[in-house]
Parts: structure tokens; sequence; C-alpha cells
């Protein structure tokens, strides 16, 4: 999903229910908004309100908590690169095109998501040519080594450790890449929302300054569905996940 159509689709939805509340407090016969109708109105609006902002708050902190996990999940996978890459160093020189090659994996990484237009990429499918499979390919390079003596076998154990780790941060983070927010929880609360602006409308004054504040509203409510879109795209548009821990990492490298 494109947060900014969403974002946008929601506020036409929200704003233009507001004007289609105005638009019917003109059209309604007068006893249709007297006290009574108004205060059993604002109950059923105030519950719908309540109902829209308890799933909002819930899908934002998943949202957030979902963010977060990408996002240790790439802190975590550069420190693992450098502690296997040191791993393979201590093994001996046998393994320098090992380390060679894990370099090279991991610029390619860090190359495909910089240049990724999209929320989930084709190049970072983690089956495809590229990171996941070269590190697949360093893990059997790994397991072939032949150790001579006792510390060569526990760094080689100690690095077959961290190159399986490091294959399951990378599915943890392509099964947390999708959407956060459900079409059907999305529709629900559009529809929420639309209904909640509309009693807004509904017996608001007719004046620049209420149309305004509506604007306003309808604006805030659309750019919070918005920002919990865009979380679940760790790897793209405004709020991404940083690079910098695996830049640090990279550079780093075979050393």
């Amino acid at each position: 999903m494109n947060p900014t159509v969403i974002g946008v689709a929601v506020f036409a939805c929200a704003f233009g229910g507001a004007l289609l509340g105005m638009a019917l407090r003109r059209a309604l016969p007068a006893h249709h908004l007297d006290e009574a109708s108004k205060d059993t109105i604002k109950i059923g609006v105030g519950l719908v309100a309540t109902m829209t902002a308890l799933l909002l708050g819930l899908v934002t902190a998943s949202a957030k908590s979902s963010f977060d996990d990408v996002d240790a999940a790439a802190k975590t996978s550069a420190a693992e690169v450098l502690a296997l890459d040191r791993a393979l160093a201590r093994y001996g020189p046998e393994t320098a095109d090992i380390r060679l090659g894990l370099k090279q994996a991991v610029a390619t990484r860090i190359g495909v998501v910089e240049s990724s237009g999209t929320t989930r990429p084709q190049g970072l499918d983690p089956m495809s040519t590229g990171y996941g499979a070269e590190t697949e390919r360093l893990t059997e390079a790994i397991r072939n080594l032949k150790p001579r003596d006792d510390v060569q076998r526990s760094l080689q154990s100690r690095a077959l450790d961290l190159a399986e780790t490091m294959l399951q941060v990378r599915w943890m983070v392509f099964a947390s890449g999708g959407s956060p927010v459900p079409v059907p929880f999305l529709v629900i609360i559009v529809f929420w929302l639309t209904v909640t602006f509309m009693s807004f409308g509904l017996f608001a004054p007719t004046h620049l300054t209420v149309i305004t504040v509506l604007l306003v509203c309808a604006a805030s409510v659309a750019s919070a569905l918005f920002l919990v879109i865009e979380l679940g795209a760790p790897f793209d548009g405004l709020i991404r996940v940083s690079l910098d821990p695996l830049r640090y990492a990279l550079a780093h490298m075979n050393r």
C-alpha cells in the first residue's frame, strides 16, 4: 500500500464526511436535529470515536513494534557480520576468500536496499541471488573448512553459528516487511472516521473557522494513518531503518 495515497484517501473521506454532514444539516427537517436527536447522535458517535481511537492505538503500536524489530535486526546483523569476519580472520589465511565474499555480500545488501524503489523490491527477495544466496554459499564454505587443531575447530563452530544466526535474522526482517494494517481494518477505520466527521459537520455552524478546524482535524487523522503505513515499509519511504550499522561493519571488515 502506498502511504501517500492512503493518507490522501483518508483525508478526503474524513473531510468529505464533514462537508456531507453540513449539507445534510440544511436538508434535514428541523425536528431531526432537536436536542433529543442531538444527544442520541452524540452518544452513538462517541462510541464510534472511542472504538476508532482504540483501534488506531493498537495498529500504531503494532506498526511501531514491527519497525523496531526490523531496526534491531539490522543492528544485530551488523554486529554479527563483524564478529563473523573476526572469527574467520582468527581461523587463518585460508578463510581469505570467504571473508572477501562476506564483505561483497554485505556491500550488495546495502546497495540493493538503498536503490529499492518499492516497499518490498524483488532484489530483496531472500530466495533470490544476492545477499541471501551469497550468505548461504559462505555458510557452506565455512562448513567445508578442514580445521587442523582444536582452536580452528572452535572458531569454525563459532563462525557457523554466526552465519546461521545471520540467516535467521534475514528471514525475520523479510517476514516483518508486510503492511501492519490489514485492508479490512483500514476500510473499517476509514468508515468510522467518515461517520465521526459527518456527525461533526451535522451540528457545526458553517463558517470559515469551523471548516478550517475540521480540515486540520481531518489532516491530523490522515497523517496518523500515513505514519502507520509508512512504518510498515522499513526500507522505503520517509521513515526508514538506518543502514549506518551495516556501513560501519562494511568499513571495518577484512582488516
